[in-house]
């Protein structure tokens, strides 16, 4: 039986990626002063960045029930048998609520995953799938596997800016701008369906290392009964060198990991603004 994995550009998976993983991805649609774009297909991170620098009119939407369906279609004149469908977390975007509806036309060939989980843990969680498959899981055992370790991951993110927190109604206009003044830095932390505060830092820089103190605890965590875990660093700077600062920050402190750079993928970085920080950590399926 020939088993397809499908992600949304959530995970930060994009077609060389996906080609090279056999797996499908469906773009997110970002719309930009009225206009609709597709991640990763005609817009790239560094213009996305470049965009929220610019601070120009952003907003997110989830893919046209169309565009899945015709996706799921496509792959199965392919020959695949069934299709496990991994989207961004369901308390964070209607697009796997959308999903479970379609599947049902489709009479338990298409299972959609629910496993909470948002950019770089999403990947890591279509990691665990393409890991899962090989080992000979169908279609509904993977979904299973997914959903019974969803919680078993967190994110971090660092706010170099309140405006875009401020848009979205997380912090108050007052609180915005006493906090731009006194140069205070929010620290995120996504876990299951919710976007969260965990602390308020002043400084950049003291952000960046509270996050990483934070890491450090949460490896302590998941790694408690001997699991692999899968570590990632994220970021929306427009400037390479900025970047790269971050990500050698990050590498440095966990030197025994191999930890990858993705870009924050943008229905996050929509709601955090340019030039945010973060991290994701996610207990490894091996069986």
């Amino acid at each position: 039986m020939q088993t397809a994995i499908v992600t949304d550009s959530n995970s930060g998976i994009f077609e060389k990626e996906a080609s090279e993983k056999n797996v499908f991805v469906v773009a997110m649609p970002i719309i930009i002063e009225g206009k609709t774009y597709y991640e990763g297909v005609n817009l790239d991170h560094i213009q996305f960045f470049q965009v929220l620098a610019n601070h120009r009119k952003v907003s997110t939407s989830q893919p046209s029930p169309f565009e899945v369906e015709n996706l799921w279609n496509h792959i199965f004149e392919l020959g695949y048998d069934e299709i496990v469908y991994i989207p961004m977390s369901s308390g964070l975007s209607g697009s796997c609520e959308t999903a479970l509806a379609l599947a049902q036309d489709y009479h338990g060939r298409v299972e959609v995953v629910n496993n909470h989980r948002i950019s770089i843990t999403l990947k890591h969680s279509v990691e665990d799938a393409i890991g899962l498959r090989k080992l000979g899981y169908n279609a509904h055992q993977i979904k299973k596997r997914l959903e019974e370790t969803a919680y078993n991951s967190i994110v971090y993110v660092g706010v170099s800016t309140l405006e875009y927190l401020k848009a979205s109604g997380r912090v108050t206009p007052a609180g915005a701008a006493i906090g731009t003044i006194l140069s205070i830095k929010p620290l995120l932390i996504i876990k299951g369906e919710r976007l969260d505060a965990y602390t308020k830092v002043r400084g950049t820089l003291n952000c960046q290392r509270k996050l990483i103190e934070a890491m450090h605890l949460a490896v302590q965590e998941l790694s408690k009964d001997g699991a692999r875990l899968r570590i990632s660093v994220t970021g929306s700077y427009e400037n390479q060198e900025d970047t790269d600062k971050w990500v050698d920050l990050v590498r440095k402190s966990f030197d025994q990991y191999d930890v990858e750079y993705n870009p924050l993928t943008m229905s996050v970085s929509a709601h955090v603004g340019p030039c945010a920080f973060g991290m994701g950590i996610s207990q490894a399926i091996e069986k």
